[in-house]
């Protein structure tokens, strides 16, 4: 079976005393993990080393960085590099999320170099896709995240893609309160998994974990989770709330 992930992106909340607080809090619920269960904290950039410290010894706890720079090393002021995460031991990268594209302006060509970088450290991307409002309204969503996937994407070998992690991200449902239905949400992911499966089979193409990534909550996660190519969920404000959490956590198959 398929990872099932339950990935929390403070984004830029929370001091670090507050997000210490907040996984004490989560550490004393009654969560439920086992090895096909797995929680990601994506922590801001300064927290990463105390928050890896605190989870030491958890099974199937990981950190992750929000996002890494295209470059190796160099003259890029306040960038971090993939070297510098795996210096401290950091296993995961979120990449392309939806504000990162929106505001910094990734560009697809760019997330595939940083793809890239991470899998020459050894890091494992967690891979952000999504579409519009505007996009959603004109009925070419499919075509559109399709696109996202091939030109950041579609350069990886069998080997590489075997076991990814994927967040399908519909940006017309994060943080303004709506969410894609289930069934929504259903018909994505299974699109993602069929485009995955036309370049590189079937059999890797049920081996990668497709993240669902719009306003995930305690009252709608079992519901999205119980879809059969959900795998989980990439959680932003309910994942800064323990008991939001733990219900988030607990709804994974």
């Amino acid at each position: 079976m398929r990872k099932q992930i339950a990935a929390a992106n403070w984004k830029m909340n929370l001091t670090l005393q507050q997000g210490e607080q907040l996984i004490d809090e989560l550490f004393k619920t009654s969560y439920s993990l086992n090895e096909n269960r797995q929680v990601v904290f994506g922590t801001p950039f300064p927290y990463l080393t105390a928050i890896n410290a605190k989870i030491a010894g958890k099974a199937n706890v990981s950190v992750a960085a929000q996002n890494c720079s295209d470059k190796k090393s160099g003259a890029y002021t306040g960038e971090t590099s993939v070297e510098m995460l795996k210096s401290i031991a950091i296993p995961y990268v979120i990449l392309g999320h939806s504000e990162r594209r929106e505001y910094f302006n990734e560009s697809n060509v760019q997330l595939a170099q940083k793809v890239d970088i991470c899998f020459e450290y050894g890091l494992k991307p967690i891979f952000c896709c999504g579409e519009s409002l505007s996009i959603r309204e004109a009925g070419t969503q499919n075509s559109f995240v399709e696109e996202q996937l091939k030109e950041s994407l579609f350069h990886l070998t069998t080997e590489q893609i075997t076991g990814f992690v994927i967040a399908y991200e519909p940006i017309w449902a994060i943080g303004t309160g709506k969410t894609a239905t289930s069934e929504q949400a259903q018909e994505m992911h299974a699109h993602i998994r069929k485009v995955l499966a036309a370049k590189y089979g079937n059999g890797v193409a049920d081996t990668i974990s497709i993240l669902y990534g719009g306003s995930v909550k305690a009252a709608n996660a079992k519901e999205i989770f119980g879809q059969p190519d959900v795998d989980g969920g990439l959680v932003g404000g309910a994942s800064l709330i323990p008991a939001e959490f733990t219900v988030i956590i607990n709804s994974l198959k």
